[in-house]
């Protein structure tokens, strides 16, 4: 069990301001009213009881999901104070729970580290919630206050008697906020593993009970596991802490050296600095910042000073011990992160982010912790493993003339396209308007396709671009050789935003790039390559919400004069009916199969192998029309898993690859 000894009572709590802007303008606290900011929900009651274990106060924290969309969180902390508050005149717990900037965070002993204004979190939930019940196990006594929309139901009152500690925070989403509350199990997983992987020794236990059918009665229950219910559930406890991290991130990838690096260090009482890293023989860089145990999406200061010292080391290193050439130029921060996986995790005791939502760290401080902590330490790893050192110091020097030949290319490239006038790409059917906002391209698979399209398009608002067979695979390919493919490079001068260091977006032509390919293998294979570059080099363009993926249909169905259009197998058998038998496959040669029923007309069923069968209008109506198409628009819910993702189906790892293929067939699915 961990410390508990730790004083926290109502002197610790301080409050700063009320309540009631939250409902009016929830995006301003929780960032959208979407499923990010539903899951927003649970990352700040989770981070109250993390911030615990973080002082040592506890070890152990569980989070369920229940029915009806409630989510239940677990710590065997302290216990939120009861006694009265001195400035509010109420009980501590309702204050921090109805009051906003309330918390024991903003000043005095509550916390030595925290995950910043967390006080904001608790009561901004409550806020947002049409149910929400806090029961504390406290100095003996077991107190509960229940809440709706922030407004409590009634007054702290004991209930019983425990030899426990901690709290159990309760809350349902409010419908009223949150047009749809569906919790994403997998989601949710993913981030309290990143957690446990932060705090060593801190276990972590997440459960998905919504599926259970009998009544869960939680009165005397403090952890839900202890019911041993049959439902999904994982345990994390990790003790190597952000090593550990940096291995599950590099599972599946060749690592260049063998020794992970590793420091954690403190600066002082309240500042302290933990940096894990490990180069792979790979193109891309993966670089996690946490402050304060918050992943920091946008960086910030600690990710500066990170980039800063790993630069100045390595030249430091390669240039006193002769492994960069005197005539050779200095790495480049673009250079050393060639191929590196790294966790930088830095705890502050004043911290404060750019936004509500935590994204961006804005302590200038922690820039020079991480400077003065990493820099030293891995200056030391440097001298004392020199076969590593040299591994990852020849990686950089690759990187570094990858990126000159890249530079070149590109500058090529570009250079001629100005020089033309920024000629377009002769397979390129453009459309008329220059209004980037109604302007849509679509990259179509082969010629024929790319005919039909471009007879049956509008051509205002619609630009057709063919490409021809599969493009390179550019998982593993550099700048400089993608470029010079003729296929790659058409895209890139079609789009208009350049590439690269150049990459602007502000200059994309079409607000809508829509991939078009055949419903099979190959087409499949052709748009996840086409996914694979977007995702690399235009990720902007996703996280814009400018990338669609086509849904042309699968069959034709024609019942006397009446055409309908399928997108499924079973979405046309259950239009066809019972009376008419399921067709199971449609022999490749034959283009139409005819069923006749005494009962009806005869029915005409055409199997489309792809857009190059369909003739012009019955593209248009059902693949290009606005006002009749179906799309599916991309979006990366979550970046880390989806580089994985992407790095297992177009990796080098075949058996890997093959294993994630089979296991996951099944999940598929084409949202219509």
């Amino acid at each position: 069990m961990a410390n508990k000894k730790g004083a926290y009572g109502a002197e610790h709590i301080t409050v700063l301001e009320g309540l009631d802007p939250v409902r009016k303008r929830p995006g301003m606290y929780i960032g959208t009213t979407g499923p990010d900011g539903l899951h927003h929900l649970i990352t700040e009651i989770f981070d109250n009881s993390r911030d615990e274990a973080m002082g040592g106060f506890a070890d152990d924290i569980e989070v369920v999901l229940l029915p009806g969309n409630r989510v239940r969180v677990v710590d065997n902390g302290r216990g939120i104070p009861i006694d009265i508050h001195k400035q509010t005149k109420v009980s501590a717990l309702e204050t921090i729970m109805t009051v906003l900037h309330a918390g024991g965070k903003f000043g005095g002993e509550g916390y030595k580290v925290s995950g910043g204004l967390h006080g904001v979190g608790a009561s901004v939930v409550n806020a947002l919630s049409i149910f929400c019940e806090v029961v504390v196990h406290k100095d003996g006594g077991i107190y509960i206050q229940q809440y709706s929309q922030g407004k409590k139901k009634a007054n702290v009152k004991k209930i019983g008697n425990t030899k426990l500690s901690g709290t159990i925070v309760t809350f349902e989403p409010d419908i009223e906020i949150f047009k749809e509350v569906t919790f994403d199990f997998e989601r949710i997983f993913g981030h309290l593993r990143q957690q446990a992987y932060l705090v060593k020794g801190l276990r972590i236990n997440v459960i998905d009970a919504r599926e259970v059918k009998e009544k869960i009665d939680l009165a005397d229950v403090f952890y839900l596991r202890e019911l041993e219910l049959e439902v999904p559930s994982q345990s994390f406890y990790f003790e190597g802490g952000l090593m550990s991290l940096v291995k599950f991130q590099n599972q599946l990838q060749k690592p260049i050296h063998k020794n992970i690096f590793y420091v954690e260090k403190k600066t002082n009482e309240y500042e302290s600095a933990e940096i894990a890293l490990q180069y792979i023989d790979d193109i891309s860089s993966r670089i996690l910042p946490f402050a304060n145990n918050i992943y920091t999406s946008e960086g910030g200061t600690h990710l500066t000073g990170f980039k800063t010292a790993l630069t100045r080391t390595l030249n430091a290193y390669g240039r006193k011990n002769n492994l960069i050439k005197d005539s050779e130029d200095n790495f480049t921060g673009e250079d050393v992160l060639e191929g590196l996986t790294a966790v930088i995790s830095v705890k502050i005791r004043d911290i404060q982010f750019e936004g509500q939502t935590k994204a961006k760290l804005g302590t200038v401080e922690a820039r020079g912790i991480i400077e003065e902590v990493f820099g030293d330490a891995f200056g030391a790893f440097l001298e004392e493993n020199p076969d590593d050192a040299r591994a990852i110091i020849n990686k950089v020097v690759l990187a570094l003339k990858a990126r000159k030949a890249a530079k070149a290319a590109k500058d090529s490239i570009l250079r001629k396209g100005a020089l033309e006038g920024m000629t377009l790409p002769g397979k390129l059917a453009d459309c008329q308007t220059k209004d980037a906002s109604e302007s849509e391209i679509f990259i179509v698979e082969g010629d024929s396709a790319g005919g039909t399209a471009k007879t049956g398009r509008d051509r205002r608002t619609q630009a057709i671009l063919p490409l021809r067979g599969k493009i390179l695979n550019i998982e593993r390919a550099r700048l400089d050789r993608m470029l010079g493919s003729e296929q790659i490079k058409n895209l890139v001068i079609a789009l208009g935003t350049a590439i690269g260091d150049t990459f602007d977006i502000t200059k994309l032509r079409y607000h809508k790039v829509i991939i078009a390919t055949d419903a099979d293998v190959d087409g499949a294979h052709i748009r996840t390559l086409l996914l694979t570059l977007l995702y690399r080099y235009f990720k902007p363009l996703i996280d814009g919400g400018f990338i669609y993926i086509a849904q042309p249909p699968l069959y034709k169905v024609k019942k006397g004069k009446e055409v309908s259009y399928y997108y499924t197998d079973e979405e046309k058998n259950k239009a066809l009916g019972k009376d008419v038998p399921v067709i199971e496959e449609i022999n490749d040669l034959l283009e139409t199969e005819i069923l006749e029923d005494v009962k009806s007309p005869k029915i005409h069923i055409q199997r489309y192998k792809g857009l190059g069968e369909m003739n012009s209008e019955e593209l248009w109506e059902t693949t290009m029309d606005p006002e009749r198409r179906v799309l599916k628009q991309v979006n990366i819910d979550d970046a880390q898993e989806a580089d994985k993702v992407f790095d297992m189906l177009m990796g080098t790892d075949v058996p890997a690859r093959k294993a994630f293929i089979q296991s996951n067939a099944k999940k598929a699915t084409i949202d219509i």
